[in-house]
């Protein structure tokens, strides 16, 4: 399991973004001695820093510069001062990535996955697809969207897998049965159908109308 160190003073904040980030199987170590980051951080060893601009006594600008002298773990800023000179300034200091509040717990989990990927080619985690704000965890095979999280089939996540993994593109009726073919299960056109509408009455449920496209007599799409 990999671990977080979230450096945020608003405990609210950092209690939610601790337990968002235990449903990703992300270890979550909340900072508490903002006098000393440093010395924390040297308990916790995290794997990836969260890391707010503003802090007691020392902000974060400070605390990325000192990490920076004697570490390269993947920083990642927060801040409700999104304009481009913080930005700049967090960059210049070593940070990996930005991104301002309020932000959507799923896009700030799915920062993380890909900075964790980057850092230290995290296929043991489970990567993240995204389209139009859905988010397809190939881990546990659950589709979330706006905070709201469902379960897939295994049918419904290979056809939602493909889809999203070729969006923007259609995809043949006959790629997504071989697809399906894989599971060692005998799926005919009429099955691949039912498939794909059930899997649009629960996109549907979390609000994802028309998500995917038909192409009559061609295939499926999502764009």
């Amino acid at each position: 399991m990999y671990r977080i160190m979230i450096i945020e003073d608003d405990r609210g904040i950092a209690e939610a973004i601790q337990e968002q980030a235990q449903t990703w199987n992300l270890e979550a170590y909340i900072a508490e001695n903002f006098r000393d980051i440093l010395a924390e951080c040297q308990t916790c060893r995290p794997h990836l820093i969260l890391l707010d601009i503003g802090l007691p006594f020392f902000n974060g600008y400070h605390w990325c510069s000192e990490i920076r002298k004697t570490s390269r773990v993947p920083i990642l800023f927060l801040s409700s001062a999104s304009d481009n000179m913080n930005m700049v300034m967090a960059m210049s200091l070593g940070a990996d990535d930005f991104i301002a509040k309020p932000f959507d717990r799923d896009v700030l989990m799915a920062k993380i996955q890909a900075l964790l990927r980057r850092a230290y080619d995290f296929s043991a985690a489970a990567p993240v697809l995204e389209h139009r704000g859905a988010f397809l965890n190939t881990g546990d095979d659950s589709l979330t969207y706006q905070g709201q999280s469902i379960p897939l089939s295994k049918n419904e996540y290979r056809i939602l897998l493909c889809l999203m993994e070729n969006k923007g593109r259609i995809v043949s009726r006959e790629k997504l049965m071989e697809k399906l073919w894989k599971t060692q299960q005998f799926i005919d056109e009429n099955t691949l159908t039912v498939n794909v509408n059930r899997l649009r009455k629960k996109l549907d449920s979390l609000g994802l109308t028309d998500f995917i496209s038909t192409k009559v007599g061609v295939g499926y799409l999502v764009q």
